[in-house]
């Protein structure tokens, strides 16, 4: 029987970001831990594809990480990154599988809120067409807002990934639901209109299940909760659980 035929949603895939265990090595310097390392873990452990933030600062990951990381990876890897010239530059050099274009700002502790595409269109358009041509698939990471969707969509954008920072972040109860509510609309238009559609930030196991029923949503990125759980558990026990509550929401709905 077809998918279909069973009345299944199509498998959520999961991107595991390593910025921070970048983070925890940077803290000290030296090598451990490694990036890399994790990410191979991750995949093994049930990742669909390794996420990494390459941020003007180098706060996190550097230059080697990305470099080391698209050699040794056996899944794809996904380059979140500003939209510079700087960064273009390497993402042209390094090809990964995706680019994410994020807005950046360099007082920020993590990515707040989402790139305003529509009120940058003209300087984002030329970044999608070149990396694009490049073959490399371009998502816009941006609030769950139909002028946002359109205007990815507008720029040649064939992907969005939606902020969940807002749902993770509000306590449990009606604004969360109003939140989530937001978040299934702006799948759904993103779904309408042709785009490919993802969704992460502050995600984690209380919150990941909603989400993860979405119909309209394809991957989910999730990183800093699992690198957090991962000191108590393990990474890859993290991941299995987080893949796991993933699984079941998508099955229950």
């Amino acid at each position: 029987m077809t998918t279909k035929q069973n009345n299944q949603l199509p498998h959520l895939r999961l991107g595991v970001n390593v910025d921070h265990v970048a983070t925890v090595r940077n803290a000290r310097g030296g090598i451990h831990p490694d990036p890399v390392r994790a990410a191979l873990l991750a995949a093994d452990a049930g990742a669909d594809g390794i996420t990494a933030h390459l941020r003007e600062d180098r706060r996190h990951i550097s230059d080697e990480d990305i470099e080391r990381l698209r050699t040794q990876l056996h899944v794809p890897l996904n380059l979140e990154m500003a939209a510079t010239p700087e960064m273009l530059e390497i993402a042209l050099r390094h090809r990964p599988h995706a680019v994410c274009l994020v807005p950046e700002k360099r007082e920020e502790r993590t990515t707040e809120g989402g790139l305003d595409v529509a009120g940058q269109h003209n300087q984002l358009a030329p970044f999608v067409r070149e990396l694009s041509g490049a073959g490399i698939r371009v998502s816009m990471f941006i609030e769950a807002e139909p002028r946002q969707i359109d205007a990815s969509k507008s720029v040649g954008a064939p992907v969005v990934e939606l902020h969940t920072g807002r749902y993770c972040e509000t306590p449990a109860g009606a604004g969360r639901e109003k939140e989530l509510e937001r978040i299934k609309s702006g799948a759904a238009h993103a779904a309408k209109i042709g785009l490919e559609c993802h969704a992460g930030h502050g995600l984690g196991y209380d919150t990941v299940g909603p989400v993860a029923a979405i119909p309209a949503l394809a991957e989910l990125n999730i990183g800093h909760f699992l690198v957090g759980e991962a000191i108590f558990t393990g990474l890859a026990q993290a991941i299995t659980r987080m893949r796991a509550l993933m699984d079941a929401a998508r099955a229950a709905a």
